[in-house]
C-alpha cells in the first residue's frame, strides 16, 4: 500500500532535514552519493529518475557483469523511473524513496522475473517468471523505488563466499587480482552497493550473510531485529533465524530502505506485529553518540588474533567513536561467542524443554510450502520439481521428498526444538539485557570480521566475531566501514549491536559514528 499524502510529505521533510554529503566529496554522478544527495539534485532539476536509473543500469551491465554481481536486470525499471518523474512534476512523490533505484537478492520472488537462487539447477527446474513480488519488493514499489533486478548469491543463500552456479564466482571490486571473495551469501547485493550499481540493495542474514559482505567490500550492512522486516515471497533458508535488511554505501540511505521495509505480516507468523513508524529516519543525526555509553566487547575478538594492521584500524575506530562523543569502556557480556550455545542449552535444560534447534527440518520445510502457496496453484508439485536441488544445500531435510511430506504441514511455531529454541532466546536476551543494564551500556561494539577479505578459494581463519548475537539472539546489528589495508581492500567494518527493538537507535549511532570518521572509499569503477 502506497503512503498517504501526509505521511509521504513528512517522510519527505524529514530527508531534507538528513545531512548530506560534504560537498568536495560528491561527483557529478548522483549514484556516488546520498539518496538525500540525489533527491535535492532531482527537486533542482539537475537530473531525473529516469537519467540516473539509466546509468545505473549502464553501469550494472558493465561493471555488474564483470564482477558477475548481477542475477538478473528488469525491463521495467526504466519505466518505473519516468513514472517517478510524473509524480515528482505533480508534486505527488510517495516518499523519499520515490524514484530510487534499488536492487533485491536473487532468492527474493520479482513479478515479470524468474527466481533463479542463484542456482543453475533452479534456474533449470523453475525457468517461468514468476507473477508476484515478495512482500518487501511491493513495498519498495509502493513508496516509488525503482527495482532494477536482482543480485547474484550464493546458492540458495547458503555459503559465505558469493559463489553462485548459476552467475559464477562473485568478485570483489577492490581486488585487482580477482581472487578476493567479497563474502557473502549477499554478495552481490554489497558489491552493487559498494560500486554504485544502486542506492541500496536487499539481502538475507541468517550467520553474516549481509554484515560479512559489508565489511568485505567496505559498504554498510544491517541485520534487523529480528521480525521486524518479513519474508513472504522469499525462499527460506532457517525460518528462526532468517532475518532480511539493507546495505547500501551509507547509514542513512539503510535507515530510509529499512523504513520501507519493516512492518506487520499476518502471513508470516514468525513477524513482529509492530508497524514501522519512520523512527529509522527521524533518528538520525550527527550528535546521536554524545555521551552514549558503548561496550567494547573485547572477550568477543581477541586483539591477539588480529594482524597490526586490523589492530591499528579497529583502535582508530574506537577513538572515532569517542571523538563522536561516545563513552567507550571494556565490557564482558554475560553471554560471549565462545558460551552463548552452552547458555542456549541449559536454559532448555532448566525449562525441562526439549533440546533447541536453530536448523529444524519441519520449520524449513513448513516455510518452503508457505513460500510456494504464494507463487504456484501446485505448491506441493512444485516442492516435489524442486525437492533435490534444494534439499542438497538444506541437508537437514530428509533425503526425498516422500519422506518430508509429514513435515510441510506442521506449522513452524509449533515444531518442539524451535519452541525450545525461541524459549531460550528470549530467557538468553534476558540475561544479556540485564548485564548491560548494570553496566550503564546502550549497545556493544566490536569489529564485524577480524580479518579482511581471504580468497574467494581459501579456507577462512578460525577466527569470528560475536556474529551469534544478531544471529541466535536476533538483536539489531549495523557494520560500518572503519577503514581500508595497506592494498587498498576493506580492512575492518565497526559493528554496533543494540537492544531488541531498538533498531532506530543503532542506526542513528552507526550514522554519527560514519560522519565522524568518513571511512567509505569507493572502488575504482568504469565512468
Amino acid at each position: 500500500m502506497s503512503p498517504t499524502r501526509r505521511e509521504a510529505l513528512v517522510q519527505l521533510a524529514a530527508l531534507a532535514m538528513l545531512p548530506r554529503l560534504d560537498r568536495q566529496s560528491v561527483s557529478s554522478n548522483p549514484l556516488d552519493g546520498t539518496i538525500a544527495d540525489y533527491q535535492a539534485g532531482r527537486r533542482r532539476g539537475r537530473w531525473s529518475a529516469a537519467e540516473v536509473t539509466a546509468a545505473a543500469l549502464a553501469r550494472s551491465r558493465q561493471d555488474g557483469m564483470t564482477w558477475r554481481a548481477i542475477d538478473v536486470l528488469s525491463e521495467s525499471a526504466l519505466a518505473e523511473a519516468k513514472a517517478s518523474d510524473v509524480r515528482q512534476r505533480a508534486r505527488k512523490l510517495r516518499g523519499p524513496m520515490d524514484g530510487v533505484p534499488v536492487f533485491a537478492k536473487s532468492i527474493y520472488d520479482m513479478k515479470g522475473l524468474p527466481t533463479t537462487a542463484s542456482s543453475t539447477e533452479w534456474a533449470r527446474l523453475f525457468p517461468e517468471v514468476v507473477g508476484r513480488d515478495a512482500l518487501e519488493v511491493a513495498r519498495l514499489r509502493a513508496a516509488g523505488a525503482v527495482v532494477l533486478g536482482k543480485t547474484a548469491a550464493d546458492d540458495f543463500a547458503y555459503r559465505g563466499n558469493g559463489t553462485s552456479s548459476h552467475t559464477g564466482q562473485v568478485l570483489n571490486p577492490y581486488d585487482r587480482s580477482g581472487t578476493r571473495t567479497p563474502g557473502g551469501s549477499s554478495a552481490g547485493s554489497a558489491v552493487a552497493a559498494a560500486a554504485g550499481m544502486a542506492f541500496a540493495a536487499l539481502g538475507t542474514d541468517d550467520g553474516g550473510s549481509n554484515r560479512i559482505p559489508a565489511q568485505f567490500t567496505g559498504v554498510v550492512g544491517m541485520k534487523p531485529s529480528f521480525g521486524l522486516v518479513p519474508r513472504t515471497g522469499v525462499i527460506p533458508t532457517w525460518p528462526i533465524l532468517d532475518t532480511h535488511g539493507p546495505l547500501s554505501r551509507f547509514v542513512a540511505d539503510a535507515a530510509l530502505m529499512l523504513a520501507v521495509l519493516a512492518g506487520a505480516d499476518a502471513s508470516d507468523p514468525l513477524a513482529l506485529t509492530a508497524a514501522s513508524n519512520g523512527a529509522p529516519l527521524a533518528a538520525l543525526r550527527d550528535d546521536a553518540l554524545a555521551g552514549v555509553r558503548l561496550g567494547l566487547a573485547e572477550p568477543n575478538v581477541a586483539r591477539s588474533q588480529m594482524t597490526a594492521e586490523a589492530l591499528a584500524v579497529w583502535d582508530r575506530a574506537v577513538s572515532d567513536l569517542r571523538l563522536a562523543g561516545a563513552v567507550v569502556e571494556s565490557f564482558t557480556p554475560t553471554v560471549t561467542r565462545m558460551t552463548f550455545r552452552d547458555a542456549f542449552a541449559e536454559s532448555a535444560r532448566a525449562r525441562g524443554d526439549v533440546a533447541v534447534d536453530a536448523n529444524a527440518p519441519a520449520p524449513t520445510a513448513n516455510a518452503l510450502l508457505h513460500y510456494f502457496t504464494g507463487r504456484t496453484d501446485d505448491p506441493r508439485g512444485a516442492i516435489r520439481r524442486g525437492y533435490s536441488a534444494f534439499q542438497s544445500f538444506y541437508d537437514v531435510l530428509p533425503k526425498t521428498y516422500e519422506a518430508c511430506v509429514p513435515l510441510l504441514d506442521q506449522p513452524m511455531t509449533q515444531d518442539p526444538a524451535t519452541l525450545s529454541f525461541a524459549r531460550s532466546r528470549a530467557e538468553v536476551v534476558v540475561t544479556l539485557v540485564a548485564s548491560m543494564q548494570k553496566a550503564g551500556v546502550a549497545a556493544m561494539v566490536y569489529p564485524t570480521m577480524p580479518f579482511n577479505a581471504p580468497r574467494a578459494v581459501d579456507k577462512w581463519p578460525d577466527i569470528r566475531t560475536t556474529l551469534s548475537y544478531g544471529n541466535w539472539l536476533g538483536l539489531p546489528e549495523v557494520s560500518v566501514p572503519a577503514g581500508y589495508g595497506a592494498d587498498g581492500m576493506p580492512a575492518m567494518n565497526l559493528s554496533i549491536v543494540g537492544l531488541p527493538g531498538e533498531d532506530a537507535r543503532v542506526l542513528a549511532w552507526a550514522h554519527a559514528y560514519e560522519r565522524q570518521s568518513k571511512r567509505f572509499v569507493a572502488p575504482v569503477v568504469a565512468p
